[in-house]
């Protein structure tokens, strides 16, 4: 079966981060599209989602507009304080086919900015 190029980096990209991934830490996987950014936090090794945060949610659509830097910074503070409350703060950076650039580096710096470790 032959992949298009969009879903062999995303295979290759996150292969490599479950590969190295020991059971302490999780994986932070992001999805972003032309107007939203959402992400979500899965432990490999049960293969189920502990913690997700999306532009789309109610409390985030509620404010004002904002531009899409300020909307992935919002997801990232939002996800930092769920899974800080979750007592979680190793985690793994799945950023897929994007590259580390822009609204990704953005949601990245402020997590770290928030207290997470990757």
């Amino acid at each position: 079966m032959k992949l298009d190029t969009t879903k062999r980096k995303r295979f290759r990209v996150s292969n490599k981060v479950k590969k190295v991934a020991p059971n302490e830490r999780f994986r932070l996987s992001i999805l972003r599209t032309s107007k939203n950014f959402s992400a979500q936090i899965i432990d490999d090794s049960k293969s189920i989602t502990l913690i997700s945060a999306s532009s789309v949610e109610k409390d985030i659509k509620t404010m004002p507009k904002n531009n899409k830097i300020d909307l992935s910074k919002l997801v990232a503070e939002k996800l930092a304080k769920k899974a800080l409350d979750k007592k979680i703060k190793k985690i793994f950076f799945d950023r897929g086919v994007y590259k580390y650039h822009g609204r990704v580096k953005v949601f990245a710096e402020t997590l770290r900015k928030n207290g997470m470790e990757f």
